[in-house]
């Protein structure tokens, strides 16, 4: 896998039955697995131990290209619950090799922003956000890597209800706003602010971070960080 020489388990699989239920199109068939989850990655016991030891996680998504009836793949979307001292739990994610939009959108829906990433790109899910990951390529896979804490499970529900995320990318390159929503603002776009970019609020490569606990506190003690989180989603 391009980006990773470390070993990859069997991974979960996510298909089009599993998907529908978020697609700008239901009724849209594909017989090929939408995209693939390998969990728990490390390259030694003593990284695999650090993560374990800081409850944190590291996982790999692999989309290949897909046009799902004038759709770009996406991933389902979920949202983080709060932390004990009541923030949102934020994750971070590093493109490995292709091209990724990550659409995020605030909890109470007065916020809808698109973060264009490639290879080299980091980009962090802030707190109180929801987010899909698009790969808006007809021949390229996307790849990427992922921490997050394991002091949670993702919450699927709202997006599963309101049958996908507030906006649809098309591979016309439109936006279109999910009806099922109510009234939401326009899609803000954002540069990520990695190492790539002027901004460097956060410098990869992601699994370099693995044993530098202050780099990664921001993912168990997002309530420390609230200054962070909102240079990062700066225009």
């Amino acid at each position: 896998m391009r980006g990773w020489d470390g070993e990859l388990p069997p991974p979960t699989v996510r298909t089009l039955p599993e998907m529908r239920q978020v697609l700008a199109d239901p009724s849209c068939t594909c017989d090929e697995p939408l995209y693939f989850m390998y969990r728990d990655l490390a390259k030694s016991d003593a990284d695999r131990h650090w993560l374990h030891t800081h409850c944190l996680r590291y996982d790999m998504t692999v989309i290949p290209p897909r046009d799902l009836c004038g759709e770009w793949v996406k991933t389902k979307g979920h949202y983080h619950p709060d932390n004990p001292a009541g923030t949102g739990y934020p994750e971070i994610y590093e493109v490995l090799d292709g091209k990724a939009h990550f659409l995020l959108q605030s909890h109470t829906l007065d916020d809808v922003v698109m973060i264009p990433a490639e290879a080299g790109d980091l980009v962090i899910m802030p707190p109180g956000y929801g987010h899909i990951t698009i790969n808006p390529s007809k021949d390229r896979t996307l790849v990427m890597v992922n921490i997050v804490s394991t002091a949670f499970e993702s919450e699927y529900m709202e997006y599963e209800s309101l049958h996908g995320a507030a906006y649809f990318e098309f591979t016309s390159g439109d936006l279109r706003k999910n009806q099922n929503y109510p009234a939401v603002p326009p899609v803000r776009h954002v540069r990520p602010k990695s190492g790539r970019s002027d901004t460097n609020l956060a410098r990869g490569p992601l699994y370099g971070m693995i044993g530098n606990e202050k780099a990664l506190a921001f993912l168990n003690l997002p309530e420390e960080y609230a200054e962070f989180f909102r240079e990062f989603l700066k225009d």
